[in-house]
C-alpha cells in the first residue's frame, strides 16, 4: 500500500480517483469524505475528479507526524494547519484529521481539537481500529484510544470515530456523552480480519453511526448497512436490531452530517431491476437494504 502510494501524482490521482467516484457514484454513495494522505496538491486533484464523478466531496485532510511515508507527514501542527488552510482558501469543503494517536502525538491531538472547536469545522479520527493500537496507546498513555481522544479535546458533535471496532464500555460512553458518531467500514473490517464493530452496544447508547466504503474492497452501500445489521444480529443471537429507517439513516443523513454537508444528491433506482420484482413500493427501502446490490441503482434521482 505505501509503495503505491509513494507513486502518486496529480495525474494518476486525478485520473484513479475519478475511476473510483465514479464507481461509487454509480453504486449509490452520492457524497464522500476523502480521508487524504497524499498532500495539498493532490488533494486538489481529488476534489476535480469528485467534481467530473458529479460526488460531493469533502477533504479530511490527514495530519500525520509520525509513522507513514515523508510525503505523508508535516513537520509540525501549524505546517498542517497552514496546508489546510490554503485548501480552504481554494474553496474546498476540509475537515480536520488527525491519522490517529499512532501517528499524531498528544501535543498535536490538543491543537487540532482547538482548532476544529475554534473553526466549527468536522473532526475524523481512526481508533480503537486494532488491539495492537489499544495495547501501544496505554503503553504511552495510560489511556485507551477514544479516552485520550475525550482527555485532549477532540470529542464533539461534529467529530466522527472511524472504526471504534475495539472501543470498551467506557469509551462508548464518552462518545454517546460528547455527542460523536461513529464511522463503520463493515466490509473493509472484514477484509482485514480487525474484528466485529460493538453495533449493539452502540445502538443501546443512541450513538449516531454513518458508514464508509474505506479501502473499496467492495463498493456497496446497501452492503455496508446488511453487514451492520448482520453484525448485531450475531451478537444479540436474534433478528431486526436495527429498523429499516435507522439503517436508512445511517446511510444517508449521518454520513453527510458527519462531514458538516447541507445537502446532497440522491439516488435513483431501478423499479423494474430483477432484485425488485414483486416488491411493493411501499417496501422498496426495505429490499434495498436486505437483498439488493448496488447495480440496483441508477441516476440521480429527479
Amino acid at each position: 500500500m505505501l509503495e503505491e502510494a509513494a507513486s502518486q501524482t496529480q495525474a494518476s490521482v486525478r485520473a484513479l480517483y475519478g475511476h473510483t467516484y465514479g464507481e461509487m457514484r454509480a453504486a449509490g454513495f452520492t457524497a464522500v469524505g476523502e480521508f487524504h494522505y497524499l498532500g495539498a496538491e493532490t488533494a486538489l486533484a481529488a476534489a476535480e475528479a469528485a467534481e467530473q464523478a458529479g460526488i460531493a466531496f469533502v477533504c479530511v485532510y490527514v495530519a500525520y507526524a509520525r509513522g507513514g511515508l515523508p510525503r505523508m507527514r508535516q513537520e509540525s501542527v501549524a505546517a498542517y494547519l497552514g496546508e489546510l488552510e490554503r485548501l480552504r482558501e481554494r474553496g474546498l469543503a476540509v475537515a480536520v484529521a488527525p491519522h490517529s494517536v499512532r501517528a499524531c502525538p498528544r501535543d498535536w491531538l490538543e491543537e487540532l481539537g482547538r482548532y476544529a472547536r475554534d473553526q466549527g469545522l468536522p473532526l475524523h479520527v481512526h481508533a480503537d481500529e486494532q488491539p495492537r493500537e489499544v495495547e501501544e496507546c496505554i503503553a504511552e498513555h495510560g489511556l485507551r484510544p477514544i479516552e485520550l481522544l475525550a482527555d485532549c479535546g477532540c470529542l464533539g458533535e461534529r467529530t466522527t470515530v472511524v472504526h471504534a471496532t475495539h472501543a470498551n464500555g467506557a469509551e462508548l460512553d464518552l462518545l454517546r456523552d460528547t455527542g460523536s458518531t461513529i464511522c463503520a467500514c463493515p466490509t473493509t473490517e472484514a477484509d482485514l480480519g480487525d474484528g466485529f464493530l460493538p453495533a449493539v452496544r452502540i445502538r443501546h447508547r443512541g450513538i449516531p453511526l454513518c458508514i464508509g466504503s474505506d479501502s473499496n474492497v467492495r463498493i456497496d452501500p446497501f452492503e455496508e448497512l446488511r453487514q451492520l445489521e448482520g453484525i448485531a444480529r450475531r451478537q444479540e443471537g436474534r433478528r431486526n436490531l436495527f429498523s429499516t429507517d435507522e439503517l436508512w439513516e445511517i446511510g444517508g443523513a449521518n454520513g453527510g452530517i458527519a462531514l458538516g454537508l447541507d445537502a446532497w444528491p440522491a439516488i435513483g433506482v431501478d423499479s423494474l431491476h430483477r432484485s425488485l420484482e414483486g416488491v411493493a413500493e411501499e417496501h422498496v427501502v426495505a429490499a434495498l437494504i436486505a437483498g439488493c446490490g448496488a447495480d440496483v441503482v441508477t441516476s440521480s434521482a429527479p
